[in-house]
């Protein structure tokens, strides 16, 4: 059965918005999917493309960019390639929006210098570059998934309460409004460093200031994609096979010790 499955990624302009290894999240999910004999195909959606072509995907992945290549994305998503992006968001299909991307999806940018970055308003918040000699938010993040929907599947696939590991590199802040936060920060500074939130939820994207190493970091988070895009396709529950984590979930915890963040219910995660 698996193997008359397939699923097609959507790479949003991986030229210009790969920073900080976000290719990486795209390999996680190719593996993943792979290594469970479920056919891939990596869909990349750029300048080239067409609106048909975002329609054609299961999973939209995004990466990070420097305001410039940033501008060169929001001048090409216009018009019909932006109603497309918009109705796969709206109509359920799984995505990860990782760093710069987010920024696309929200009503507006505005970087240190130079004009504000008009988004698709598809997410209700707004990110403020406060300067170009304010201080950057840099380092390692963990959260606790919040956003109540996405937490109990998580929870019904792992057993346990999820708690993501991250990097961030982010000079914008990011202010919610009307949307439900990816998360509450345990370490780090997520969104603003003020407020406590990190990212957003909404449908089944999942946009966070966690760069591209997110899903390898956090593979049950990859998984839940893949689960979420063969329900959303194939309309029926599919369980996905397990797959040997040992090494990722050493990785997680020899972290969690580093971080001296004390989560105790993380074991088995």
């Amino acid at each position: 059965m698996n193997l008359e499955m397939e699923i097609t990624i959507g790479w949003l302009y991986p030229t210009l918005m790969s920073t900080y290894g976000d290719r990486g999240n795209v390999i996680c999910i190719q593996r993943r999917c792979e290594w469970r004999n479920y056919t891939v195909k990596i869909l990349p959606l750029d300048r080239d493309s067409t609106a048909q072509d975002f329609y054609q995907v299961d999973i939209l992945v995004g990466g990070g960019a420097q305001d410039r290549q940033q501008e060169i994305v929001m001048r090409d998503l216009r018009g019909a390639k932006a109603e497309a992006l918009r109705d796969k968001i709206e109509t359920g299909t799984p995505g990860i929006f990782t760093c710069g991307a987010p920024q696309l999806l929200g009503h507006y940018y505005e970087p240190g210098e130079g004009q504000r970055i008009e988004g698709l308003g598809l997410f209700d918040f707004v990110s403020i570059h406060p300067g170009l000699n304010a201080r950057r938010c840099i380092g390692n993040l963990v959260i606790e998934v919040t956003a109540k929907k996405l937490a109990q599947e998580l929870i019904a696939m792992i057993g346990s309460p999820p708690y993501l590991i991250g990097f961030e590199n982010h000079g914008g802040r990011t202010k919610l409004s009307q949307v439900e936060a990816l998360g509450r920060v345990i370490y780090g500074l997520g969104n603003n460093g003020e407020d406590g939130t990190e990212g957003a939820v909404y449908q089944n994207a999942i946009a966070t200031y966690s760069h591209g190493p997110l899903l390898p970091k956090n593979p049950f988070l990859a998984d839940w994609l893949i689960q979420t895009a063969l329900k959303q396709k194939y309309q029926e529950s599919i369980a996905l096979a397990p797959l040997d984590d040992t090494l990722a979930n050493q990785a997680r915890e020899a972290m969690f010790k580093k971080l001296r963040v004390n989560l105790p219910t993380l074991v088995k995660q």
